[in-house]
């Protein structure tokens, strides 16, 4: 495959893996780059001396580009980009804020910058602000999430009409077929989450794999949009804040009942009662948990099959 992003990242499949909080560590983000996609190391989990950490083992483990992605409404944010900068990372993703605030200092550094957005509008801020290309994540995706609920099977084609640069498309994808899917939409690349999640290099704990892997149609919901939106598996926790929800709850409430670190409590450290369980629509077709490397080749195995049976069935 040759494409952009293909050519701007220097990786052989235009298959990026997600830069999900409690589950992107050097283990996976190396092993996907080893395989032949972009690894990415979710540093919304990480201090600052975690994060240097884990850049510096996964330059070991890989001699692959790999990048990391920064949720910007993080703290420590400052002492994040230096990091990155000092450690020589080459790619950066950034969401949860605007493209404008570190862009421009992470050019300045030779790094290449790709922001995360859930609509046009905000596809069209960041090609503004600079960056080399966009994901556009619909809403099916996992973990914090769009206000707008627009599908991506909607916001592709209309964020490929608006932009010149990349664009990678995500939510709901997960499979070879979810691929080609996105990528006759407009998308030049993918990124991949969920099915990631459930990878034996992913750091989550192995209760919350296991969980992914029972997950259904109908298993997931997004709420707390009054924070900051997040899709979740309907546990004892999901429960809670559907009742505290009926009496119409201030957002002062609703950060009380999340309190801290619930999000690690649940992926990291494997409460599934009592833990926010983030995951996307797509989990229902997760049944396994595998290598990243047998992931990746999978999905490009079914996306060449397909590809090859549309071209031989569809001749008008």
């Amino acid at each position: 495959m040759n494409n952009r992003i293909n050519n701007l990242f220097k990786i052989k499949y235009p298959i990026i893996q997600a830069g999900m909080i409690w589950n992107s560590g050097w283990r996976l983000a190396s092993a996907v780059s080893n395989a032949g996609g972009l690894g990415l190391i979710g540093a919304g989990s990480m201090y600052p001396d975690v994060l240097r950490e884990h850049i510096q083992k996964c330059k070991k483990a890989t001699d692959n580009p790999f990048g990391v992605n920064v949720p910007m409404l993080y703290p420590n944010i400052e002492e994040i980009m230096q990091i990155i900068v000092d450690e020589g990372v080459k790619i950066v993703f950034t969401s949860a804020g605007n493209p404008k605030t570190w862009t421009p200092y992470l050019k300045e550094n030779g790094i290449t910058v790709v922001h995360v957005v859930s609509s046009v509008k905000f596809a069209l801020k960041s090609e503004v602000a600079g960056v080399d290309a966009i994901v556009a994540e619909g809403f099916e995706a996992g973990g914090h999430n769009g206000r707008e609920e627009t599908t991506t099977f909607t916001l592709i084609p209309m964020v490929k009409e608006k932009l010149k640069i990349p664009v990678i498309a995500a939510g709901g994808i997960a499979t070879g077929r979810g691929m080609l899917a996105a990528m006759i939409l407009g998308a030049d690349a993918v990124q991949i989450g969920s099915r990631f999640v459930a990878s034996e290099e992913s750091s989550a704990h192995i209760h919350f794999k296991n969980e992914v892997v029972k997950t259904d149609d109908g298993d997931t919901h997004l709420t707390l949009k009054e924070l900051a939106p997040v899709r979740l598996i309907k546990n004892q926790f999901f429960r809670e804040l559907q009742e505290l929800y009926l009496q119409k709850p201030s957002v002062e409430q609703l950060k009380e009942k999340l309190g801290r670190a619930r999000a690690k409590k649940g992926m990291f450290e494997g409460d599934l009662e009592n833990g926010e369980l983030e995951i996307g629509q797509i989990a229902g077709l997760i049944h396994e948990i595998k290598p990243a490397a047998e992931i990746v080749q999978e999905i490009v195995n079914e996306f060449k099959e397909v590809t090859s049976s549309i071209s031989s069935k569809f001749i008008f």
